[in-house]
Protein backbone atom coordinates (compact mmCIF):
# COMPACT_ATOMS: atom_id res chain seq x y z
CA UNK A 1 0.00 0.00 0.00
CA UNK A 2 1.65 3.62 -0.92
CA UNK A 3 -0.22 6.61 0.38
CA UNK A 4 0.65 9.82 -1.94
CA UNK A 5 0.28 13.27 -0.40
CA UNK A 6 0.49 16.24 -3.04
CA UNK A 7 1.46 19.86 -2.48
CA UNK A 8 2.65 23.19 -4.15
CA UNK A 9 -0.38 24.20 -6.04
CA UNK A 10 -1.80 27.61 -5.48
CA UNK A 11 -2.70 30.52 -8.08
CA UNK A 12 -0.32 32.02 -10.12
CA UNK A 13 -0.07 34.54 -13.05
CA UNK A 14 0.98 33.32 -16.73
CA UNK A 15 4.52 33.56 -16.81
CA UNK A 16 5.22 32.60 -13.37
CA UNK A 17 6.35 28.98 -11.72
CA UNK A 18 5.34 26.73 -9.38
CA UNK A 19 7.34 23.54 -7.82
CA UNK A 20 4.61 20.79 -7.03
CA UNK A 21 5.85 18.11 -4.67
CA UNK A 22 4.28 14.56 -4.06
CA UNK A 23 5.15 12.56 -0.89
CA UNK A 24 4.74 8.62 -0.41
CA UNK A 25 4.44 6.66 2.56
CA UNK A 26 4.39 3.11 2.19
CA UNK A 27 7.10 0.41 0.93
CA UNK A 28 9.01 -0.06 -2.03
CA UNK A 29 8.69 3.57 -3.03
CA UNK A 30 12.52 3.14 -5.27
CA UNK A 31 10.24 0.50 -7.34
CA UNK A 32 7.26 2.52 -8.11
CA UNK A 33 7.19 4.61 -11.66
CA UNK A 34 5.51 8.18 -10.59
CA UNK A 35 2.93 10.13 -12.46
CA UNK A 36 1.24 13.50 -12.77
CA UNK A 37 -1.60 13.79 -14.57
CA UNK A 38 -4.41 16.68 -14.30
CA UNK A 39 -7.44 17.54 -15.04
CA UNK A 40 -8.67 20.74 -16.23
CA UNK A 41 -12.88 22.03 -15.73
CA UNK A 42 -15.13 19.86 -17.96
CA UNK A 43 -12.16 17.65 -19.21
CA UNK A 44 -11.24 14.25 -18.79
CA UNK A 45 -7.60 13.60 -17.04
CA UNK A 46 -4.40 13.90 -18.93
CA UNK A 47 -1.05 12.41 -18.32
CA UNK A 48 1.35 15.32 -18.25
CA UNK A 49 4.85 13.47 -16.84
CA UNK A 50 6.34 10.36 -15.84
CA UNK A 51 9.54 9.06 -13.94
CA UNK A 52 10.62 5.56 -13.94
CA UNK A 53 12.49 4.35 -10.92
CA UNK A 54 15.48 4.99 -12.43
CA UNK A 55 15.81 8.84 -12.28
CA UNK A 56 17.26 9.14 -15.70
CA UNK A 57 14.15 8.07 -17.69
CA UNK A 58 11.31 10.56 -18.14
CA UNK A 59 8.68 11.53 -20.10
CA UNK A 60 5.99 14.15 -21.10
CA UNK A 61 3.22 15.33 -22.96
CA UNK A 62 4.11 17.57 -25.73
CA UNK A 63 2.07 20.44 -24.39
CA UNK A 64 5.07 20.74 -20.98
CA UNK A 65 8.01 19.96 -23.14
CA UNK A 66 10.60 22.38 -22.08
CA UNK A 67 8.84 23.59 -19.28
CA UNK A 68 8.14 21.40 -16.57
CA UNK A 69 10.41 18.86 -15.16
CA UNK A 70 9.60 15.82 -13.32
CA UNK A 71 12.31 14.28 -10.61
CA UNK A 72 12.60 12.29 -7.76
CA UNK A 73 14.59 11.80 -4.49
CA UNK A 74 13.97 8.06 -3.43
CA UNK A 75 15.51 9.07 -0.31
CA UNK A 76 13.10 11.00 0.78
CA UNK A 77 10.12 9.46 -0.70
CA UNK A 78 9.15 12.17 -2.89
CA UNK A 79 8.48 13.39 -6.36
CA UNK A 80 8.60 16.60 -7.89
CA UNK A 81 7.09 18.65 -11.10
CA UNK A 82 9.30 21.61 -11.81
CA UNK A 83 6.34 23.58 -14.01
CA UNK A 84 7.81 26.67 -15.65
CA UNK A 85 6.66 29.30 -18.02
CA UNK A 86 2.92 28.37 -16.95
CA UNK A 87 0.15 29.50 -18.84
CA UNK A 88 -3.50 30.02 -18.79
CA UNK A 89 -4.17 26.35 -20.61
CA UNK A 90 -2.22 24.75 -17.41
CA UNK A 91 -4.98 25.54 -15.05
CA UNK A 92 -5.98 21.75 -13.42
CA UNK A 93 -6.26 19.38 -10.70
CA UNK A 94 -2.89 18.18 -10.79
CA UNK A 95 -2.43 14.38 -9.51
CA UNK A 96 0.26 12.13 -8.55
CA UNK A 97 0.59 8.59 -9.01
CA UNK A 98 2.20 5.62 -7.91
CA UNK A 99 2.85 2.48 -10.66
CA UNK A 100 4.88 -0.83 -9.38
CA UNK A 101 6.86 -1.59 -12.11
CA UNK A 102 9.63 -4.60 -12.17
CA UNK A 103 11.47 -2.49 -15.06
CA UNK A 104 12.67 0.92 -14.99
CA UNK A 105 10.21 2.06 -17.21
CA UNK A 106 6.58 4.25 -16.94
CA UNK A 107 3.56 4.54 -18.47
CA UNK A 108 1.47 7.10 -19.61
CA UNK A 109 -1.80 5.57 -19.27
CA UNK A 110 -3.40 5.97 -15.98
CA UNK A 111 -5.53 2.84 -15.55
CA UNK A 112 -1.34 0.97 -15.60
CA UNK A 113 -1.35 2.96 -12.07
CA UNK A 114 -2.02 1.61 -8.95
CA UNK A 115 -1.71 4.95 -6.27
CA UNK A 116 -3.33 8.19 -7.13
CA UNK A 117 -3.07 11.16 -4.08
CA UNK A 118 -6.27 13.51 -3.55
CA UNK A 119 -4.70 16.34 -6.09
CA UNK A 120 -4.00 19.38 -5.71
CA UNK A 121 -5.32 22.96 -7.92
CA UNK A 122 -3.35 24.71 -9.93
CA UNK A 123 -4.40 28.11 -11.26
CA UNK A 124 -3.17 30.61 -14.13
CA UNK A 125 -4.41 33.56 -14.57
CA UNK A 126 -3.67 35.69 -17.45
Amino acid sequence: QVQLVESGGGLVQAGDSLRLSCAASGRAFSRYAMGWFRQAPGKEREFVAAIAWNVGITGYVDAVKGRFTISRDNAKNTVYLQMNSLIPEDTAVYYCAAEFRRTPTYSDQEYKYDYWGQGTQVTVSS
